[in-house]
This record gives structure tokens, C-alpha cells and sequence, in this order.
């Protein structure tokens, strides 16, 4: 049961690292990243996840691009070191903690690999703690801790015969890490039938700004009520070095946070919102956002029928698909998690980030009542 992180004074119980704090079988530990082009010419999105419960280590690349998305996805049984991150072709290497890494995946018969380096351009800073769900609520159980932290890509994307460049100058994203428990592989016996439908109302918005960061995100009841936020002001340096530490004093965590969306009718889809940050000391920002790209994040296996997370695929499995953007139906469960690129708007100022949704379930703020109504 011994690894190498072992070696290292970090130890939280009298277990050796691998042995897990929780028996839950949904217990995760999950890597995850964003990359997009500033004029939204593109999206990639990356996870990877082990759930040391189940014994499963899986992962999925993919990249939206002109009308269409690819992906590649990958599964194994987990190795029982857990700092290889590695299934099949794909690998992902920590060059230095906390600040930079490299994501690969060789050349194989699906012909979808990739390159892509991390390049920090802000300390980590974490999210406030979640916990949600469970019981009679219906809504999944939620456990997690969460940190985040801005950045650059620099590599290449190959995929179907094409290649996509991917230059530190114009690619910017974002890192996320988390861990604890979530709604992993296949369900487990249901017990009693929920009291009441199920309902998730979420919201991320990580934004990039000629001279600095600032992020949100937050979760709401079906009242429009938060009942979890988080927002920041995060400081960006030019290079890595000068990079203060893991985290940074000089980050301003925010006094509260507030949205406002307006609905694509029949779908759940943003066509525009409003994220507004309050400031402690009684400022507040505006944030129009425009959508310019939609991600399906299936494409890294978020509620993908076949490739979910956490599912037994067999000792090593991985393939590749893809689909038109425009032939993606908007009222399937598989496609109501994603991710927009967006145009921020702040005054004078202008920024690029994504918004990030999910909403299911009953919503009164705004006119969804059963668990999967669309926008009239």
C-alpha cells in the first residue's frame, strides 16, 4: 500500500496515502483544464481522475472547432502508484508543483494525440469548501475541495488529419483541481424514491483581463437562492517567476456574487448573461458576457452515456468520436453540461473566459419548472 508520496511528512491519517479517508465508492481525485483561443476560434477541454474505490483511472481530450467536436477518451485499471497519471497513450507529467506541467497523448490508431505544456500565470487560490445533496433532496451527493489557477497552453492538438497550433500568445485557460466525493461511475441501488425532483442550478466564470484575473462561480436552489459562491480578484504576472508562491497574498476575495442569464430559447443555453462581482469594500463590477463557442463537456466524459466517469471499461480501453456542433440535441440529458467561451465586457475594459452551466431541475428565476423544460 506504500507509494512515493509516502516519503514526503504529508500524511492526514495513520493510513499509508493510497488507502482513502472515505470507503465511499464515489471518492475522487480529479484533474481538469480549459484552453481557448482569445477570438474563440477554439476550445479544448482535459480531465483526468482517479477513484481509488472502484480502481479506475480514466480520462478524455477534446477540442471544438469549426462546427465540430472531437474527443478522445481512455480508461484502465488504476495503478497502485498514484502519482502515474497515465492510461494508455495519454500522460500527465507535474513538472513543478503548483506551477507547470504537460499534458501528452501519443500517436495511436485513433489519430487524435497532443502536446500541450502549462504555463501559470497566476498563483493557485481555492475554492470555498462544497457540500451538497444526498438523502431525500434527490440531488446527487457533493463533497469536494476545489482549487483554481490561470494560465497559457503552448503545444499542438491532432485530430482527424488536422492540426491545431496551440500558441501561448493568444491560448489562455484555466487549471482545476478537486477531490472528495461525487456521483461517479455506474449508481449504485437507489433506496427510497426522492421526495421531490432533482435540482442543480451552477454557474463558473473564470475570466482573463489584460491585467489581471477575476473569477466566480456559484450554486443556487431552485428559488434562485445561493446557497454556494465563490469570487475572486486575482493578480497575473508576466512570466512564471515572479509568480509569489503557491498562493498569493495580494488575491481579493470578493463580497458576494450575482447573475442573470438570458435563455437560448428551447434550450437551458446562456445567449447572454450578467455576472456581477461585489467587492468588499462596496464596489461593484458588471460583467456582460457574449458567447462566441459552446463545449460539450461529454467530450471529457461529464454524463457521457458510454465514457462516463468512474465506469469499468476493461483493463485499458480508449477510442475517439466526434459530431457536428449543430447536430447536437439541446434537450438530451448528455448535453446540458458546457461550457461557453465568452466575450467579457466591463466598462471600457474587455476580457475572454468561459461560463460554465448546468441546470436541471425546477428553476423559478427563471421560468423552468420539471426537470429538463426548456426555454420558451
Amino acid at each position: 500500500m506504500l507509494s512515493k508520496l509516502d516519503d514526503y511528512p504529508v500524511h492526514q491519517t495513520s493510513e499509508p496515502l493510497r488507502q482513502p479517508v472515505s470507503a465511499d465508492r464515489h471518492h475522487y481525485d480529479r484533474y481538469w483544464f480549459n484552453g481557448y483561443d482569445k477570438d474563440g476560434e477554439f476550445y479544448f477541454g482535459i480531465g483526468a481522475a482517479r477513484y481509488p474505490n472502484l480502481g479506475i483511472l480514466d480520462c478524455g481530450v477534446s477540442i471544438v472547432r469549426g462546427g465540430e467536436q472531437h474527443a478522445f477518451h481512455a480508461s484502465c485499471r488504476a495503478p497502485e502508484e498514484p502519482t502515474q497519471v497515465e492510461v494508455g497513450p495519454f500522460k500527465l507529467e507535474i513538472l513543478e508543483p503548483m506551477k507547470s506541467l504537460r499534458v501528452t497523448v501519443d500517436p495511436n490508431e485513433t489519430g487524435f494525440d497532443c502536446d500541450l505544456l502549462w504555463i501559470p500565470r497566476s498563483a493557485n487560490f481555492k475554492e470555498g469548501h462544497q457540500a451538497s445533496g444526498g438523502g431525500v433532496t434527490g440531488a446527487p451527493r457533493m463533497e469536494a475541495t476545489r482549487f483554481n489557477q490561470f494560465g497559457f497552453w503552448q503545444g499542438h492538438i491532432q485530430y482527424d488529419g488536422r492540426r491545431c497550433e496551440v500558441d501561448p500568445r493568444r491560448v489562455v485557460g484555466t487549471k482545476d483541481r478537486s477531490w472528495g466525493v461525487r456521483p461517479v461511475g455506474d449508481p449504485a441501488p437507489p433506496g427510497a424514491p426522492p421526495t421531490r425532483v432533482p435540482q442543480v442550478f451552477f454557474l463558473w466564470a473564470p475570466i482573463h483581463w489584460d491585467d489581471r484575473c477575476t473569477h466566480a462561480g456559484l450554486f443556487t436552489d431552485e428559488w434562485g437562492t445561493p446557497w454556494h459562491w465563490d469570487g475572486m480578484l486575482v493578480p497575473t504576472y508576466d512570466s512564471p517567476d515572479a509568480i509569489p508562491g503557491v498562493e498569493d497574498p495580494a488575491m481579493a476575495p470578493l463580497a458576494g456574487v450575482e447573475e442573470q442569464l438570458v435563455y437560448l430559447p428551447g434550450t437551458r443555453r446562456a445567449r447572454s448573461a450578467t455576472i456581477s462581482l461585489l467587492e468588499r469594500g462596496g464596489a461593484r463590477q458588471d460583467i456582460a458576457l457574449e458567447p462566441l463557442l459552446c463545449f460539450r463537456m461529454k467530450g471529457i466524459g461529464y454524463g457521457h452515456p458510454e465514457w462516463g466517469h468512474g465506469k469499468w471499461k476493461g483493463e485499458l480501453a480508449f477510442a475517439a468520436e466526434s459530431w457536428k456542433v449543430d447536430d447536437a440535441d439541446e434537450t438530451a440529458l448528455e448535453n446540458q453540461h458546457i461550457q461557453q467561451v465568452v466575450r467579457a465586457r466591463c466598462g471600457d475594459r474587455t476580457g475572454v473566459g468561459v461560463l460554465e452551466q448546468i441546470a436541471l431541475g425546477p428553476n423559478h428565476k427563471y421560468g423552468f419548472s420539471e426537470f429538463l423544460d426548456m426555454a420558451r
